[in-house]
């Protein structure tokens, strides 16, 4: 059994092909913080499919006239929405859940309402007066 995760299957010259970049636009990349592919215990780097798309948005966004540096913000902030977006999503399960909660403690507080009223005919209203 490999010691590589199965999801880092490319060689350098392999993700180069498949991005459509340089081998060595990969190594700046990578020496950027744009890319972290993974490494075996040889040292060689391995490239995942999500490596793969990253690298091609990085080429797309350097295309459109960003620089590296504007890359890195832009991919910063891709990733911070995802985790606001993964906060906002856990959030509302929780606020729905307590939603459940009140909803059903208001339920039975008005259930023990109906326990507590008693009603004598001795306090109503003649009607027949």
């Amino acid at each position: 059994m490999s010691s590589n995760p199965p999801h880092a299957l490319f060689v350098i010259s392999v993700a180069a092909e498949l991005s459509g970049l340089h081998p060595q636009t990969l190594r700046i990349y990578e020496r950027r913080g744009l890319v972290e592919p993974h490494r075996t215990p040889g040292g060689t780097r391995r490239y995942s499919q999500a490596d793969i798309d990253r690298l091609q948005l990085i080429q797309t966004l350097t295309e459109q006239g960003l620089n590296l540096e504007g890359v890195k913000k832009v991919m910063d902030l891709q990733n911070r929405i995802v985790a606001l977006e993964r906060e906002i999503g856990d959030l509302n399960e929780r606020l729905s859940l307590e939603r459940e909660r009140a909803n059903a403690a208001i339920r039975n507080v008005h259930a023990s309402y109906r326990s507590e009223i008693v009603v004598r005919k001795s306090h109503l209203p003649d009607r027949n007066r």
